[in-house]
């Protein structure tokens, strides 16, 4: 076999193979073997039928076919490991002759990996957000744990916002109730808007056995969609009690004996969270800087997919999840459909950049996953996933998915390395030491390649 590769960019090639006729004995005799099984003629055995009996009744044209089908991926194999070719995706494939006893020859037109300089990230600079926990901050985060031991209390008065009623719901489309229109004894918080639109408006001002009637679209069931004519009654009108601030209320939420312990928790816990956030900003925005400099050529083909099924997990998997489809998710964006698929394609050529720039560097510095960093990974991802670990290890084998975690930690590794090379300071001109011990945030770093360039399902379910 003879081969040549002809570049037409930096990210296509095109092969050109010659493989003399006797290098298709092996596929031949297999192509003859298949068919041999799948005829039958009279006189012979199945299987056991002659060649020269095969090319007469069903002409040594489809022999050949076979034969070449069964030879071409091998060739192409050979030809792109001759190339030392980093080859991305199908090969575009056309036999330009095939001559009976003589030759076949072959043209693979397929994408590459490009040839990346990898730029001197030594000079780069970055800022990010100080971490400063006010008062304020820490008043927040104690009024949301009083806010889960808050007690309801019947009142007979008027519903207003805050107050927890008791309601029976009842669904009409077209003057039907729905058989899954009825709703007895639900309690609902006025104005966490987690039932139906208009529903808020409905119950305030109704004090117990009052009712109102307005329309919503249903979110689910079997009209799903559809505008109903809802009734609801008021069956108990119930105000929300917040325990006292004291020392008793720091026994009951948490294992501390006074306030000012609890308190001083939460300012931990919240520096924590701050720093955690800082280090993840730190990590977005040396990406940043790192992608502006260096120069990086896209597979047009690989990009071309890469916004497609960004597409499709956006509109058959998130915004499923999240009870959206892409009209009114573009709505809750404030996007029109040409600013949507703008952005998209700039998230997809910004996730293949950076897979391809850390790729690159992760040879450069020879860098290796342990056993130990991807289970740490896994079981992160596991987690994040909502499903065990044992589960998901499970799925990651069952899909052949263990070299794309490895690749996901040693892209992290790799940035982690750029990260730590960078100048980092916060907004007060502090400079910020990154804790490289620190497993979480080192998993983190990740998370962050991974998450390079996705599109914006999360914040609006967020």
């Amino acid at each position: 076999m003879k081969s040549a590769v002809e570049t037409l960019n930096p990210t296509r090639v095109r092969l050109t193979v010659e493989v003399p006729f006797e290098e298709l004995k092996d596929s031949l005799d297999a192509a003859y073997k298949k068919i041999n099984q799948q005829v039958t003629v009279k006189g012979f055995r199945q299987g056991k039928i002659p060649a020269r009996v095969i090319d007469q009744r069903f002409g040594r044209g489809a022999v050949l076919e076979e034969a070449v089908n069964d030879a071409l991926p091998k060739f192409y194999t050979e030809a792109v490991n001759e190339g030392e070719l980093n080859v991305l995706g199908q090969p575009d494939v056309d036999i330009t002759e095939l001559k009976d006893g003589e030759l076949l020859a072959f043209t693979a037109e397929v994408d590459i990996r490009p040839v990346i300089e990898i730029p001197d990230y030594s000079g780069i600079e970055v800022t990010v957000d100080s971490i400063e926990v006010s008062d304020e901050d820490i008043e927040k985060s104690v009024e949301q744990l009083r806010d889960r031991f808050a007690t309801t209390k019947p009142v007979e008065r008027a519903a207003a916002e805050g107050d927890v009623v008791t309601i029976d719901l009842e669904a009409k489309v077209d003057g039907e109730v729905l058989p899954d229109g009825i709703a007895n004894a639900v309690q609902y918080t006025i104005g966490s808007g987690e039932l139906l639109d208009g529903i808020d408006e409905a119950v305030t001002g109704l004090e117990a056995d009052g009712e109102a009637t307005f329309t919503s679209e249903l979110k689910g069931g079997s009209a799903e969609g559809k505008p109903a004519e809802v009734t609801v009654k008021v069956t108990q009108v119930a105000a929300r009690e917040l325990p006292e601030l004291d020392d008793e209320f720091a026994q009951m939420a948490s294992e501390f004996d006074t306030l000012d312990e609890l308190k001083a928790d939460s300012r931990k816990r919240l520096e924590n969270m701050k720093q955690y956030d800082q280090a993840t900003q730190a990590q977005e925005r040396v990406l940043d800087e790192l992608l502006k400099l260096a120069e990086v050529p896209i597979p047009e083909k690989l990009l071309a997919d890469e916004i497609n099924t960004r597409k499709h997990n956006l509109e058959h998997h998130q915004l499923g999840q999240m009870g959206l489809d892409l009209e009114k998710f573009l709505e809750i964006q404030g996007k029109t459909q040409e600013e949507w698929e703008a952005e998209t394609e700039e998230q997809a050529v910004k996730g293949i950049k950076t897979q391809f720039i850390l790729d690159e560097l992760v040879n450069k510095e020879k860098l290796n996953v342990s056993q130990e960093e991807l289970t740490e990974h896994l079981m992160r991802r596991a987690q994040s996933s909502g499903m065990s670990p044992d589960q998901f290890a499970q799925a990651v084998v069952e899909g052949n998915q263990v070299p794309m975690l490895v690749g996901e930690v040693a892209r992290g590794k790799a940035l982690a390395v750029v990260v730590e090379a960078a100048k980092v300071t916060d907004t007060n001109g502090e400079l910020v030491e990154l804790e490289d011990e620190d497993e979480e945030a080192a998993d983190g770093t990740a998370e962050t390649v991974d998450a390079a360039g996705d599109d914006e399902a999360d914040k609006t379910e967020a």
